[in-house]
């Protein structure tokens, strides 16, 4: 199957009743656990997942939020912030892993990875 054929059908599959929003915190979370990274960053690895690059709109205002909770903080190199993980957001999100292998228990035999 060529890229833009991929591309076209992973595009297709939508639902009105899933909100991506609900899952970003969790997918930053996770995403700087394994290592820090920008704003750029994220919004890229993140919107790989979802099928499109997130706006500066979508991933800006929740990494504020994040940090305002403590949950992340992040270090200048120039212009460019890198956000990493605080003691209290790797206790939130092994709380979150914990939450989510509840919620999604049973359901793995159903969710395959995108060929």
């Amino acid at each position: 199957m060529s890229k833009s054929l991929k591309k076209e059908k992973k595009e297709q599959i939508k639902s009105t009743y899933f909100e991506f929003k609900g899952f970003l915190s969790f997918l930053i979370l996770h995403e700087v656990s394994i290592k820090p990274l920008s704003g750029d960053e994220l919004a890229e690895k993140i919107g790989r997942r979802k099928g499109r690059i997130l706006t500066a709109g979508t991933i800006y205002p929740t990494l504020k939020r994040l940090r305002l909770k403590k949950l992340i903080k992040y270090k200048r190199f120039g212009r460019r912030k890198v956000y990493s993980l605080t003691d209290i957001g790797r206790g939130e999100l092994d709380n979150l892993y914990i939450l989510f292998s509840r919620y999604f228990f049973g359901l793995k035999k159903f969710i395959k990875r995108p060929k």
